[in-house]
């Protein structure tokens, strides 16, 4: 069997588009698993006055989620890292879940007005996340940047 560089290409053409599709069907379902999540917890979500106690970034464990909740996890969120926060919410103390946006803003020892979805923690009343999500050297720079040219041209047009 001999075959010549355009079946090779041909081959090739057609395994790459079988995998597109395959890749293509995937994350449509899961698109549609993620809107139907946000729209539970859009629903569900209710606004409390909690304490952070603590905060780490950790794998969940029956004792930190209780045993119910820790049953109900699939097998990847038990083996990957969650944003956990102990905090006192009423008269209880619970570890809640939270994005890594929220996560970052969260100071122990502080007192928070926070949308809840159950142990989900949405976001914080209040306060714009976007702007006080921490920034990496290369931003910093380019800020950094761009205040010292203003300056700059300031001084030149004097």
């Amino acid at each position: 069997m001999n075959l010549s560089v355009s079946d090779i290409f041909i081959i090739v053409i057609v395994v790459v588009a079988i995998a597109i599709a395959i890749l293509y069907t995937v994350s449509r379902k899961n698109y549609k698993k993620v809107i139907e999540a946000e729209d539970f917890i859009a629903a569900n979500k209710q606004t409390a006055s909690i304490f952070v106690i603590d905060k780490k970034n950790a794998k969940p464990t029956e004792k930190d989620l209780g045993k119910n909740v820790f049953s109900q996890l699939d097998s990847k969120s038990k083996n990957r890292k969650l944003c956990m926060i102990k905090a006192k919410v009423g008269p209880q103390i619970v570890t809640l879940i939270s994005d890594k946006n929220v996560f970052d803003v969260l100071v122990p020892k502080k007192t928070y007005k926070v949308e809840l979805s159950g142990l989900y923690i949405v976001g914080i009343v209040g306060m714009n996340l976007a702007n006080k999500k921490k920034k990496t050297i290369r931003e910093k720079l380019t800020v950094f940047s761009k205040e010292n040219s203003k300056d700059v041209a300031k001084k030149i047009v004097k």
